[in-house]
């Protein structure tokens, strides 16, 4: 699924912000990513999204290998990743369904049939009762439940969520967390960067990975009364 051999990445003005990364995530797995703030948490996902390269190492996500002079086929990876960002990146004055059905015009697909996935999504994440809403006129948990449907709808093999509870409280925050990690029972990866590591105390059979200054720790937590594997 996801494969890091020494990946580091330097930016252009000398910050390095990943330090010669060894790292597995296989299929199905829900992988949770702490560290404070600068500690290279985005600078990892957006790795894995393609929007930067390796300054040096190997990375290969899907099975594509993330490298400069692929960008078409890495164009067609992100068909297979479903992003949801902390400003959540909603267009104003268009509706619920509207903003989910936009989210799938790049794959090609017949209208007929991105309206049912959107609409199957909607439901899914409990707002088919706001599927003409404006997204101006939500609560911020319910634009947030937007984005994660226009993350969703396209079935991605991978979802790569950013801080997905900020700004929210710990009941919603709590609902945003649990509809992200259900997507596992379709085989989908799901990668949630979080600040909240109160949030995520009792999550079980997940993978927890601590970065800091660039580097990683990683810990597996397999079922309660399996032994945790760090």
């Amino acid at each position: 699924m996801i494969e890091l051999a020494g990946v580091s990445l330097k930016y252009p003005d000398g910050t390095l912000a990943l330090k010669g990364i060894d790292l597995e995530i296989g299929s199905g797995e829900l992988i949770f990513i702490t560290g404070p703030s600068g500690s290279g948490k985005t600078s990892l996902l957006k790795l894995l999204m393609g929007m930067e390269y390796p300054t040096s190492g190997a990375l290969r996500v899907l099975g594509q290998p993330i490298v400069k002079g692929q960008e078409s086929r890495i164009r067609r990876l992100r068909k297979r990743i479903g992003p949801v960002f902390q400003e959540f990146r909603l267009i104003q004055g268009r509706t619920v369904l509207e903003n989910v059905m936009m989210g799938m015009r790049f794959l090609g697909l017949p209208n007929r049939q991105i309206k049912q996935s959107a609409q199957s999504a909607l439901v899914r994440l409990g707002l088919e009762h706001k599927t003409k809403s404006r997204v101006g006129n939500l609560s911020w948990g319910e634009a947030q439940r937007v984005a994660i449907a226009r993350a969703v709808a396209r079935r991605p093999r991978l979802i790569l969520a950013d801080e997905p509870t900020g700004n929210l409280d710990h009941d919603n925050a709590l609902i945003i967390l649990d509809l992200l990690t259900s997507f596992r029972d379709t085989n989908t990866t799901v990668i949630i960067t979080t600040h909240a590591t109160h949030l995520i105390e009792h999550q079980q059979d997940a993978a927890f990975i601590r970065m800091n200054d660039g580097n990683v720790t990683v810990e597996r937590r397999r079922k309660a009364h399996e032994e945790c594997l760090v």
